[in-house]
């Protein structure tokens, strides 16, 4: 996967937008991040997952997701290595974030697909 595949995939969500935060790329859904690209540099990404879901995505992909150091990563901020991951992993990953921060009269209306 590449940038513009994270990108692409943040931005099909609805009510995403980009901008940028600390000179990263960051998408938004409701005014809030919930995922940003070029940390902790351009071949990574971040989202934020609750500590259940990083969890999963450690056990299920520990070559591809990295928590974030200190607080944020406990909280679930997550990294992802973007040469790594698949498509059906980075998808899903987003797609959490996502729902974690979207208004939720808007995540009501996508919910999570249920765990193979």
């Amino acid at each position: 996967m590449t940038a513009n595949d994270f990108r692409r995939l943040a931005l099909s969500l609805p009510e995403t937008e980009q901008k940028a935060h600390m000179d990263h790329p960051d998408f938004r859904v409701g005014g809030k991040i919930f995922a940003t690209l070029g940390y902790p540099d351009k071949g990574w990404g971040m989202v934020k997952l609750t500590p259940e879901q990083q969890h999963y995505y450690l056990k299920d992909y520990p070559d591809v997701f990295v928590p974030v150091k200190g607080a944020w990563g406990r909280r679930g901020a997550t990294t992802v290595h973007l040469k790594a991951v698949s498509n059906e992993a980075l998808q899903g990953a987003i797609a959490a974030a996502w729902r974690n921060t979207a208004p939720k009269r808007l995540a009501e209306q996508f919910p999570e697909k249920a765990r193979a």
